[in-house]
């Protein structure tokens, strides 16, 4: 048997202990695996595929990104070719991914990412190939699972970051307002702003009002505490308003958003008065040493990706639903994205609290 892995999307802490897991797993098998660099551009002829043995996956556990490098505009169905004028232009080299999978004598693919890459996984299934999806999002946004690895990294990561806010804007009796990642889903914002006992948190699935919002500042302000800290999803929107968008995007890629903790913190300044500063916490949220949940998590995935292939769960992808990790068909995974419920018992907890979500 010889498999193939690859890694899409964006990176994510625990990718490695997921690529480890199992790489070694296949090897202790009998197996022979090999390593789609960036994504699927190894089996397009733009990177390399190179063989996985154990010296390869040796001490990558504890570290942050992926050893396969990735990348997010790298859809072999929609790929991006430069023209001669300077101009790119999409085309399908999906057939020519397959044959050249053939040539290379592979039985079978893992892939591990989100759900950008999990739908390519799904659409090549339906072409007859032999894949295995592992959900990779610090978003916590594909569904069918309870978390994916790299969610808990990126919630300990903003946590740590809202500890330190704290002290400094008490200090100043200051209004900072901190953006965490979460386009379309608030759960790195929910889970460390709840945990880090935040005033405001403001999230996609709750659309805010900045009266609403000053408001909650103002209320302590009266009552002497007068610094306020405001954690922010980039994808969060006003009632009736748009997202903040940063930027131009590349060809191929998701339009960038970024931006609202600035937006929210002038405006907190001019209906309130008070001092308010902004922070974009960004990247940091990706990179780094995964926390031992992740690792744990992660090292499950891997292993559970390879019994899969044994069981020949062709066209699933593994999941957790605690307390097992199980497979579920991608069809499954990709029918609807994962959000924030308004009505979960974290939002009740929130606002039993005393936490504001502007609305």
């Amino acid at each position: 048997m010889r498999i193939a892995i690859s890694t899409g999307g964006g990176d994510a802490p625990g990718l490695n202990a997921v690529i480890r897991a199992a790489v070694l797993s296949a090897l202790n098998r009998g197996w022979e695996v090999l390593g789609i660099k960036r994504g699927f551009a190894g089996l397009l002829g733009e990177d390399e595929v190179v063989p996985m043995t154990r010296d390869t996956v040796r001490g990558i556990a504890h570290l942050g990104g992926t050893i396969l490098r990735t990348t997010s505009r790298g859809n072999p169905f929609s790929y991006p070719v430069k023209q001669p004028d300077g101009s790119t232009v999409s085309v399908d080299r999906s057939d020519e991914l397959i044959e050249n999978a053939k040539r290379l004598g592979i039985d079978a693919l893992i892939t591990i990412g989100g759900d950008g890459s999990l739908l390519i996984a799904k659409m090549l299934h339906d072409k007859g190939v032999k894949i295995v999806g592992v959900p990779k999002t610090i978003d916590n946004d594909v569904s069918g699972t309870v978390t994916s690895f790299g969610f808990d990294t990126a919630v300990n990561t903003a946590l740590e970051a809202i500890d330190k806010l704290h002290t400094t804007a008490e200090s100043h009796d200051r209004v900072i307002v901190l953006e965490v990642m979460g386009r379309d889903a608030g759960f790195i914002a929910l889970h460390s702003g709840l945990a880090g006992t935040a005033d405001v948190i403001l999230i996609p699935e709750i659309p805010y009002q900045m009266t609403k919002v000053c408001e909650k500042i103002m209320s302590r302000d009266k009552a002497g505490r007068r610094f306020s800290i405001v954690v922010v999803a980039e994808g969060a929107y006003p009632r009736g308003g748009d997202v903040s968008l940063m930027g131009a995007s590349l060809p191929g890629e998701a339009k960038r958003l970024g931006g609202v903790c600035d937006v929210i913190a002038k405006e907190i300044q001019r209906i309130t008065g008070k001092e308010s500063r902004s922070l974009v916490l960004g990247h940091l949220q990706r990179g780094g040493m995964p926390t031992g949940y992740d690792r744990l998590l992660a090292t499950r995935f891997g292993t559970a990706a390879v019994r899969a292939i044994v069981e020949e769960k062709w066209g699933h992808m593994v999941a957790l639903q605690s307390p097992h990790i199980v497979s579920i068909p991608l069809e499954d995974a990709l029918r609807e994205r994962k959000r924030v419920d308004p009505r979960h018992d974290l939002v009740l907890t929130a606002r039993e609290t005393g936490i504001s979500f502007g609305d």
